[in-house]
């Protein structure tokens, strides 16, 4: 069940470099972090100035207590949920464009059901598609620095007390406030009005969405629907634009059942 609550920011959290801060709770297998993930880009475009971003990996840790008593992991032959979680820890090392790229690629294939995401050799390639340094994600998957890194997400999930996910927290610039929990997935009114309580300010200034073209540039797969409420139209109206860029060879589209996606081509 979907519910909101209040939890009481850690002190040990940094003050962020903008007005607000949104901690985003997520399993990458969880299919419905797909779509909190099209909610958070629409927030991103109309109102990114407002606020910075932290992905937190929630894995459930019965994954982690089957995988760490398995014993002589072979890792090059693995084949494990967990991994997945790992994986984006150690793309982040790379920067956090990087390890976003690299969570968008991972849940697209998941979406699109093309490769076993818990695959270490899959993953391997998702890296690459997600042009990363190859030789320095296989180094950082196996480091301690990311084991470290996963450790801490899950100690901020357990202090956050987050037991669903996808789970957002939104926290302001005044370390004396409360954060606001919402577990779940609610419409993107519900999170557009939490951020504009949250700023403090009468009006937020909301932004214009960028041209199709360069939305694509910046998230390479997307759902008509998803078109549809960034550029606030109908979903046939939406369909209509994107299948002029599928005449200019610019797009392909992708059937599934109960959407469509269309993809960079």
């Amino acid at each position: 069940m979907n519910q909101l609550d209040l939890t009481q920011e850690s002190p040990d959290l940094p003050k962020p470099a903008k007005p607000m801060e949104l901690y985003i709770f997520l399993d990458p297998l969880n299919p419905q972090c797909w779509e909190l993930q099209s909610i958070v880009r629409k927030l991103q475009i109309e109102y990114g100035q407002y606020f910075s971003m932290r992905f937190v990996l929630s894995t459930k840790l019965f994954n982690l207590n089957n995988a760490a008593q398995a014993p002589n992991i072979d890792t090059e032959n693995l084949s494990h949920p967990v991994l997945a979680s790992v994986a984006v820890k150690a793309a982040e090392l790379q920067g956090r464009r990087a390890g976003n790229r690299f969570l968008h690629k991972l849940q697209e294939h998941l979406l699109l059901k093309t490769k076993d995401v818990s695959s270490y050799d899959v993953l391997l390639s998702i890296a690459g598609e997600s042009e990363l340094d190859l030789e320095e994600f296989k180094q950082d998957f196996h480091s301690v620095n990311t084991a470290k890194a996963f450790q801490c997400d899950l100690q901020i999930t357990r202090e956050m007390e987050i037991d669903e996910v996808p789970s957002v927290v939104f926290f302001n610039e005044c370390i004396e406030d409360e954060g606001v929990k919402v577990t779940g997935l609610y419409s993107y009114d519900v999170y557009q009005t939490i951020l504009q309580e949250m700023s403090g300010e009468e009006n937020l200034n909301r932004q214009s969405p960028p041209s199709l073209d360069e939305l694509f540039i910046k998230y390479s797969t997307m759902a008509t629907g998803e078109i549809a409420s960034i550029y606030n139209i109908s979903e046939q109206n939406a369909e209509r634009e994107l299948k002029k860029q599928l005449l200019q060879q610019k797009l392909e589209r992708i059937n599934l059942p109960g959407q469509t996606l269309w993809t960079l081509k």
